[in-house]
Order: C-alpha cells, then structure tokens, then sequence
C-alpha cells in the first residue's frame, strides 16, 4: 500500500468548512483602529483587543521611533547570550514598579510566558490545578508538565477547596486561573483563589492577559482584588489594553532569577526589537497617567452591553468589556459576522473548537476610543441581523 503521506491536511481542513468550523481570515489594511479599513471595506472595529486604542498613540510611536535610530531595527541574540539591551532591563523595571511587585520578566509573547514557565514551576511529585475553561496556552503549558494535574470546575471554589485537602502528600502545588476569562468576559475570584492558596501552601498563577490596563484603574485583577503582591505570578501581555506586543510575568525577584534560568522560551528566543521594548514603556506610562482612557473603555462598555441585553441578546456572565453575543449554532455565529460585516461592523465569530458546540458567539471587544454614535450604529446592527436570523 502507498501511503499517503499528506492527504489528512485537506481532509481534515475540508470537514472543519463543512461544519463552519473553520477560521475564515479577514486582512486588515491598515492601522488596528476603532474606524479601519478590513478587505477594502471601511468597517467600526469590534473584534481587536486593543481596549485602550493605544496602537496608534502618539507616545508610543515616537518611542518606537526614537528606539529605533539609537538601538536599531533588532537585538541581535538570545537575551541570554548577546541581546540583553539596556532597554529591555528598563522594561522590566517599570513592569514591576507598574504591578508592584519586587521583579518582573518580560516575554517574547504572553503564550511564550505560559508555555515556558509553567512547566517549569511543578514537575513529578507535585500537583497542578487548573480552572477548566483556561486559555489555550495554559493548556499547553500544563500539558508540558510532568506533574499530575486535577481540573476544578470553571471558578468553583468550594470543588478547588475539596481537591486540595487530601494534598498533602505533594511536593508543590499550583493552582493556576485566567483572570478575565477571554471567551466569556467573566472573571476568576482571585481573593478567594489567594485564600485557598495560603491554607494550602499553594502557588498561585493568574493569567491576566484581558486584565491589565482594563481591571483595577488599569493595574490588573491583583489590585482589583486587593491582592496585589499575594499572587505568585502574575503573567500578562502586551499584546491586548498596553496596544504592543509581548508577554510579561511579575512576582518575586527569586522568580525572575528562576524563569531567566530555567524557562526555555525565553532563552532560546531572541529578545523583542528596541522599538517594541520602548513602546511598551510608553504604554505604561500612558495607562498610568491618562487615567481617561480607562474610563472611556468602561463607559462604552456598560452602555453596549446594557443595550445588547435589552434587545434580547445573551450576554453570559460578562462582567467586562469582553461582551459575547451568543447565537448557540455555528452557522449562525458565521451568517450574524457576515451580516454584521455588510454594514459595516467587524465582529468575528467564534466557534467549535475555541467554544463548545452549541455556545458559538460573536465576541465584541469593547474600546476607549468608539463614539456613543460608533456603539449606537453598532447595536443597530446587531439588532437586525440578530432578528432576522433568529437569533433574538
């Protein structure tokens, strides 16, 4: 028998098209802004995750700029080796100043982080707890342990607590959680996470990649919990509210020194180009001390998802500028986007795999910089494509 070797990669991709599973890319033409430009179409953008609409701020860009004529268009190595610039160490400064933390570490991406450091953390002889509906990335980075792992039911505590209390026989433990959780919009409860975590001499990981500069004035679920410094590692990026990219973990200085050792993505990546590291400073600066572009988020964001609930829709237990209007079947998460899109609203759907079967949406993404008439031409949308399919 010939085997053929390759023929699974049509097949498989042909049945995922014939489910509406599939990934259908849209190109963006253009700068990530609240008005863009998406496959020649002028649409409102209500998909990005630029919550703050820092990608295109001023401050930002002149850093990049400035970075690269003094530090040039890359870094040259590894951290580890030759590419551990001044600029990537005074990155690193101001994350931890930023989540008040003793230290902090900045990632290629946030997957990066995730993938890279928690494996490291738990090994064999130890025990991993992880909330069932966690990022993909905190999948991968747990599959990678060799630690045995236990799944509590999404923010259940009372089932976190109970797997906990015959633990004793384990080296480590970490209980690992999303903050926001990004399909949904809800949020982990990190004070009671904390909690558990002390009566159990646990570590304690949050994921709080849809957090930062949104939650806690802009500083992330630590401070809207008033846990700030009780959480082992707080991991982030910023990729999402900062407008840049790359992933960032705080906590400890003995957890820098551990991650810069031991945490393989981060060394045998080559470090982020100066322009990155400098606008991702700005960033900071701008979430710390324009205290209005927060705000602004969360005023658009109560009154779309006010809206969206009182014509119908089910919103889940949203309780942040995440808002996902579930519409149940796949093919009708796919036909609400393509309605959405001709008349001018970007909305992607999001189907089986990243969500269960039948809990297809279509997840907004709220921003600092819509208008009350950008969300009211929004909504209208949404109105009539949700009515004509059925949907409400």
């Amino acid at each position: 028998m010939q085997r053929d070797a390759t023929g699974f990669l049509k097949t498989e991709y042909m049945d995922l098209v014939n489910k509406n599973f599939d990934w259908r890319l849209r190109v963006l033409q253009g700068p990530s802004t609240p008005h863009c430009k998406v496959d020649g179409k002028d649409v409102i953008m209500l998909c990005s995750n630029n919550y703050l609409n820092l990608s295109n701020h001023p401050k930002l860009v002149e850093a990049s700029m400035k970075a690269l004529k003094t530090h040039g268009a890359g870094s040259g190595s590894v951290r580890p080796i030759a590419g551990n610039m001044d600029l990537h160490i005074e990155l690193e400064k101001k994350i931890a100043k930023f989540k008040r933390t003793e230290a902090a570490l900045y990632y290629q991406t946030g997957f990066a982080a995730n993938a890279g450091l928690i494996p490291q953390l738990v090994g064999e002889g130890d025990l991993l707890l992880t909330d069932e509906l966690n990022h993909g990335s905190i999948i991968d980075g747990v599959r990678l342990t060799k630690a045995e792992r236990a799944i509590y039911p999404h923010c259940n505590m009372e089932k976190l607590d109970e797997a906990l209390k015959n633990a004793d026989k384990y080296r480590r433990i970490l209980i690992i959680s999303d903050g926001v959780f990004s399909m949904d919009g809800d949020t982990a409860p990190m004070d009671q996470i904390v909690k558990i975590a002390e009566k159990y001499g646990a570590m304690t990981w949050v994921d709080d990649a849809h957090g930062e500069g949104v939650l806690g004035g802009g500083r992330g679920i630590g401070k809207h919990f008033n846990v700030e410094g009780k959480i082992t590692v707080e991991m982030g990026t910023f990729s999402k509210a900062f407008g840049v990219v790359g992933g960032l973990v705080a906590g400890s200085n003995d957890l820098r020194n551990f991650a810069i050792n031991k945490s393989r993505t981060w060394l045998l990546s080559g470090s982020a180009p100066p322009a990155t590291a400098a606008a991702c400073m700005a960033a900071l600066d701008v979430v710390e001390h324009e205290p209005e572009h927060n705000k602004n988020l969360w005023d658009n964001t109560n009154y779309f998802k006010k809206a969206l609930k009182q014509m119908g829709f089910d919103v889940g237990n949203s309780t942040t500028p995440i808002t996902p209007a579930m519409c149940g079947e796949s093919a009708k998460a796919q036909a609400l986007s393509v309605g959405l899109f001709e008349d001018g609203i970007f909305a992607f759907p999001i189907v089986f795999p990243m969500v269960a079967r039948d809990k297809s949406r279509i997840r907004t993404m709220m921003n600092a910089g819509l208008t009350k008439e950008d969300c009211d031409k929004a909504l209208a949308a949404f109105e009539k494509h949700g009515k004509k399919l059925k949907i409400i």
